[in-house]
């Protein structure tokens, strides 16, 4: 049987210029999908996204770049006011995708070296409510059509814990509680929202964390392939995902990770 045909259709990622966010642009471009990405950079790394939107127009599809950030209300607005001019029959795929948060213990000697309120309530709006409001704005503008895909990285942080990931992991779990209450609330619009628990996966995101050779390293002696997972191993689920045949996966926490989580 084949797949039903998604060209054409937009998807819409939110961290597109590096890591899963860039691999699943450039896969789902690949497939004839539209891409309209959104991402946070500075002039040293505008030429990779350049890159990046040059290989996805040469897959002759529609490209749409905004560099801002994308837990600011108003940027959001901007966005997606833009992508309602573009995008005939609204969007088919959100990824959530963002990475910008707090590495700082909970505990320190001295107060200025431990995480603050403000530093704890800007990793989880960024990694995590972001998500909510990006939906509630696509659905209020008509912009989620009928059988559309939600994605949100994940990661095994989401219920586990590591030095100085304190509130990442709070962030995680989060983003999967929330996955699962747009799931309930969307169903009836046929709209599927699923996490994605990636193993550990070597993006510039897991170098910002301390101690990532270690875990790079833990991740291999216990993963069943003996090899870390890649951005395109999650492109490429994602890819199979934004059929309409998968409709009714909905709900989960996904794991891509060759089997790396179930090892103890």
């Amino acid at each position: 049987m084949a797949l039903s045909n998604v060209k054409g259709r937009w998807a819409l990622i939110l961290g597109a210029s590096s890591g899963f966010g860039e691999a699943i642009s450039l896969k789902l471009a690949e497939m004839g999908m539209n891409i309209a990405g959104v991402h946070l950079d500075r002039k040293g790394t505008l030429p990779h996204v350049a890159e990046i939107q040059k290989k996805i127009q040469a897959q002759n599809v529609k490209c749409m770049f905004f560099n801002v950030n994308a837990a600011d209300a108003e940027k959001r607005a901007e966005v997606l006011k833009e992508l309602a001019a573009h995008s005939e029959g609204g969007v088919h795929c959100l990824v959530h995708s963002l990475a910008f948060g707090s590495l700082k213990p909970f505990l320190t000697e001295d107060a200025k070296d431990s995480i603050s309120q403000d530093q704890m309530d800007m990793t989880l709006n960024v990694m995590a409510h972001s998500l909510v409001y990006w939906t509630q704005d696509l659905f209020r503008g008509k912009l989620l059509r009928e059988g559309a895909r939600i994605f949100a990285m994940t990661s095994s942080g989401g219920t586990r814990v590591w030095t100085t990931y304190g509130a990442v992991s709070a962030a995680k779990a989060a983003l999967e509680s929330h996955c699962r209450q747009l799931a309930l609330e969307l169903a009836p619009h046929k709209v599927a929202v699923n996490a994605v628990r990636a193993g550990v996966t070597d993006t510039p995101a897991l170098r910002k964390i301390p101690g990532n050779e270690e875990m790079i390293e833990i991740a291999k002696s216990r993963n069943p392939a003996g090899r870390l997972t890649v951005p395109e191993d999650v492109a490429n689920a994602i890819a199979l995902l934004v059929h309409d045949e998968a409709g009714w996966i909905s709900g989960n926490v996904l794991g891509v990770d060759g089997g790396e989580d179930i090892v103890g």
